[in-house]
């Protein structure tokens, strides 16, 4: 995917990009203070090429830059938390803080949605926490609702909220 007006380019990651991407997705959840810097999340976060190894990573670049990027977690693989049968998952959307205001995010997102149509699933679904804001309103202006019955807590007793986008309405 790419837009035109943005020049943003949506597309999959390059194993040479995996360290980057994982440098990026820190800075993101522990600069910002979503994830403190000793949690064994920070790990998960880093390691861009164990994702990458199960799951796909999509980047958004700008001039050749990555500014953003996400990992789409089919049914059944390791990194797929709360989807359920015919939902497609996406998790660890980070998009640079110097990139802001591109559309990286909503690109990204808007590419899973496609991606999700086009495989055939019904539904994605999406854990965020209720402090990440921009986030929050990148799904809201797709359409993204609330799933408080399929809310949970991380082992630290931090609040994850799931979002349900429905692709058959």
């Amino acid at each position: 995917m790419d837009s035109k007006d943005t020049g943003l380019v949506i597309r999959t990651a390059r194993p040479d990009e995996y360290e980057a991407i994982g440098a990026l997705t820190v800075d993101v959840y522990v600069g910002e203070g979503y994830v403190q810097e000793g949690s064994p999340y920070v790990t998960e976060l880093a390691d861009t090429a164990h994702r990458g190894a199960s799951s796909q990573i999509l980047v958004a670049t700008h001039n050749d830059r990555i500014v953003g990027s996400l990992t789409v977690a089919r049914p059944g693989t390791p990194y797929a938390e709360i989807a359920r049968p015919g939902e497609l998952e996406f998790r660890m959307l980070a998009v640079a803080k110097s990139a802001r205001g591109l559309g990286a995010g909503t690109a990204l997102v808007r590419k899973v949605i496609e991606m999700a149509k086009d495989e055939g699933f019904h539904a994605v679904a999406i854990t965020t926490m209720p402090a990440m804001a921009d986030a929050r309103r990148v799904y809201n202006r797709f359409g993204f609702v609330p799933a408080p019955d399929r809310d949970w807590y991380t082992e630290s007793g931090e609040l994850l909220t799931v979002l349900h986008l429905n692709l058959q309405a």
